[in-house]
């Protein structure tokens, strides 16, 4: 009885044998397809590794074409050519129709299951058309008005076509010219198209117009969540195949060489506080503030990363205005930096007794934190100008630069002092 989205924390929770077992209660009582497409896909090994071939071709066969072909996508290679022999031979084509396309674009998660109109039919035509298209097509959220070649012409909303003359013709009705995207078109300016115009769904076209399938709203939520996913985990350096339920050893695996990484960009950093060792020996108070300089500078750059990360991804923003937001991400951190650089240089005051070490402190934090946020916002979009994704190795160069530029500016300023601090 429980709804195919609450089954895979369960399944997750169980032993392989009892995991068989609650797959073949789905199977008895027709589920399968409907849980397989909701379980999260780290699930998916251990689900198909108790379904037999001739099964998993017969649950994909019933699967809409935007499910199949992610499901077939997790099947092993070994066994994935056994599966595709076993599936009906239409369902086999449009499987090789949708893989033509390149991964991440509409035509991987588009569906071809739409309702199409012809412009001369009448409203009551129409509404026939619905009536007998109910059983073959899961939700029809708009009525696409195509000509004789199939080149969409316009759409028409559902509320329009009800309260209409019944011999109204549909392209009297019809929205001319209404949104859509190309099959090749990134599946996140798609979602973006989709919440900038508060769509249902949206039609999806040839290069010549032809209409060839719809992306819903449905598809778009996991869209937006797979590129917030991924791009919450480049700014962590993680894998996208590390989630929660993924195992230990895999999860090892693809965090270490990122920490590996991690620990020679933190080394540079160390390098710089060597240069400084004269310094540190004859005030090693010093190295108590140390920590105060890294973490604000790096803290108060990922803010900036993070705010111009998603304005980058939304589509907020482009190259020619981040000249503008990185200006004012400089102002804004090197302000900060200022009002936390006066408390800190007051407790370095109070506390070492040095009115001079508190002045270091307070211009190493200013500087450090307005060039963090300047870098905060610009190297992201430096890599979205390479055609590289801005979240990818962001966070990791922005922390290790602000700690090197920190800790140089910090016991660069206090060698320059040394004789009045000390």
């Amino acid at each position: 009885r429980m709804h195919p989205a609450d089954l895979g924390p369960v399944l997750a929770s169980l032993r392989p044998d009892e995991i068989r077992t609650i797959v073949e209660m789905l199977f008895r009582q027709r589920r399968a397809a409907s849980t397989l497409r909701e379980l999260p896909p780290e699930l998916l090994p251990q689900i198909f590794a108790a379904v037999p071939d001739e099964r998993l071709a017969g649950v994909f066969a019933r699967l809409e074409i935007d499910d199949r072909v992610e499901l077939v996508n997790a099947l092993p290679e070994e066994r994935r050519d056994d599966v595709l022999a076993l599936m009906p031979d239409e369902k086999s084509e449009e499987l090789r129709k949708a893989e033509r396309y390149r991964p991440g674009s509409a035509g991987q998660v588009m569906t071809t299951s739409f309702l199409a109109l012809d412009a001369k039919m009448t409203a009551q035509e129409a509404i026939d058309s619905i009536r007998g298209a109910a059983e073959r097509t899961d939700s029809i959220l708009y009525l696409y008005v195509v000509d004789d070649e199939q080149r969409l012409l316009g759409v028409v909303p559902i509320r329009r076509l009800v309260p209409a003359s019944p011999d109204t013709p549909v392209s009297e009705l019809m929205v001319r010219a209404p949104v859509s995207t190309t099959v090749e078109a990134d599946q996140e300016e798609v979602a973006q198209l989709v919440a900038r115009y508060d769509l249902l769904a949206i039609p999806v076209t040839d290069v010549d117009g032809t209409m060839v399938g719809v992306i819903t709203v449905d598809d778009v939520i996991d869209v937006i969540t797979e590129e917030a996913t991924e791009d919450m985990y480049h700014l962590a350096g993680l894998s996208e195949a590390d989630r929660v339920f993924t195992s230990a050893r895999l999860s090892f695996r693809k965090r270490l060489p990122w920490m590996m990484l991690n620990l020679v960009a933190i080394s540079a950093a160390a390098a710089v506080v060597g240069l400084f060792e004269p310094t540190l020996e004859r005030v090693i108070a010093l190295a108590a503030f140390l920590p105060v300089v890294a973490g604000m500078g790096g803290n108060s750059g990922i803010q900036s990363l993070t705010i111009v990360t998603r304005a980058i991804a939304l589509g907020e923003i482009e190259f020619s205005t981040g000249l503008r937001a990185m200006g004012k991400e400089l102002g804004v951190s090197a302000g900060i930096g200022a009002c936390t650089g006066v408390l800190a240089g007051l407790v370095a005051w109070l506390w070492q007794g040095s009115a001079y070490l508190g002045l270091v402190l307070f211009t190493a934090l200013l500087v450090t934190m307005g060039v963090a946020g300047l870098l905060g916002a610009g190297v992201p979009l430096l890599l979205k100008a390479l055609r590289q994704d801005p979240a990818l190795g962001s966070g990791v160069i922005v922390t290790t630069v602000t700690d090197a530029f920190g800790f140089f500016t910090f016991l660069g300023i206090a060698t320059l002092m040394l004789e009045r601090i000390a």
